[in-house]
């Protein structure tokens, strides 16, 4: 799907050099198509980073997509340059008029912080509550997937007194559901979390089906209203060294991290990362904006409603 964002945004040559197709705002004009509207909003410190890795997931089917990266009005990013925020990123008071087709939300670096204590969560929960009204599916990730759950419905967010971080062995609890068209009966998925749900507060709630799980980290995948939202606890996106890059500044922090777990070659950070999640990655995001994003939004954006 090539992915239709501003010329100078630096994924681009990024994502270009890998052979993944993009096309900037002037050639995808010229396609006589309805684009389908996908919004990303950027929690994660490191945003150019995030960009990089799900612009990588989103070009990977054969429709156009219209871009637009958010940011909250709330909280400023002490990690990315304030020029590209301002060249590249809107806020939510820019698009809460709009509709989109997908909405993504990422991770956060809070996991450690009450939900009521973040800066920024009063105008996250007026997001959360718009998306339900003005996006056919919201995907929820990492940080975003336990914020949602909590706000939308109650489910606690358990702290952990140690990382859960590494790439684990997930399996399907519903192989017939399109989500997991074409995945295996056993996938990997990388995490990266200081938190987690459990079973017995997801089960309690009616509507909400665990649909992956994986024996060593937990729930991975919940599902509600019928594929309108997903929320997912791991990180499908990350890159090849990401997990290799939170481990060595966690170590220069003096944080004492545990080695990755099932990530290294022979558990040993100097022969680097062994990938076995790229595939399900992009199985995963292909199957999200097919089925539940393309199949079902109406061709009308403006008609989208709860």
């Amino acid at each position: 799907m090539p992915v239709r964002v501003p010329v100078l945004l630096p994924a681009v040559e990024t994502l270009k050099a890998e052979n993944i197709f993009v096309i900037d705002e002037q050639r995808a004009s010229s396609q006589d198509i309805r684009p389908l509207r996908i919004g990303i909003l950027n929690l994660m410190p490191l945003k150019i980073m995030t960009e990089t890795d799900l612009l990588r997931l989103i070009s990977n089917t054969p429709l156009q997509i219209e871009l637009d990266l958010i940011d909250t009005c709330t909280h400023v990013s002490r990690n990315t340059p304030r020029e590209h925020i301002e060249e590249f990123y809107k806020t939510f008071e820019d698009i809460r008029n709009q509709n989109y087709d997908g909405f993504i939300i990422t991770g956060a670096p809070v996991e450690k912080v009450d939900f009521e204590e973040v800066d920024y969560w009063d105008e996250l929960c007026e997001i959360f509550d718009w998306a339900r009204t003005h996006v056919t599916s919201t995907l929820y990730i990492c940080w975003a997937a336990f914020a949602g759950l909590y706000h939308h419905y109650g489910v606690p967010k358990r702290v952990l007194d140690h990382k859960i971080s590494g790439v684990f062995r997930h399996k399907l609890n519903d192989n017939r559901n399109p989500i997991f068209r074409g995945f295996d009966d056993e996938f990997y998925v990388p995490h990266s979390r200081f938190s987690e749900v459990l079973r017995e507060d997801v089960e309690r709630v009616e509507g909400l089906d665990i649909i992956a799980e994986s024996e060593e980290s937990g729930i991975y995948m919940v599902m509600a209203r019928g594929g309108r939202e997903f929320f997912i606890t791991g990180h499908s996106e990350y890159s090849p060294n990401t997990l290799d890059f939170e481990y060595r500044r966690d170590l220069d922090k003096g944080m004492n991290p545990d080695i990755p777990a099932h990530y290294y070659i022979d558990d040993d950070p100097s022969k680097g990362p062994i990938v076995r999640w790229r595939s399900h990655a992009n199985l995963l995001f292909s199957n999200w904006l097919n089925y539940f994003v393309y199949q079902e939004t109406p061709y009308d954006i403006r008609d989208i409603h709860q």
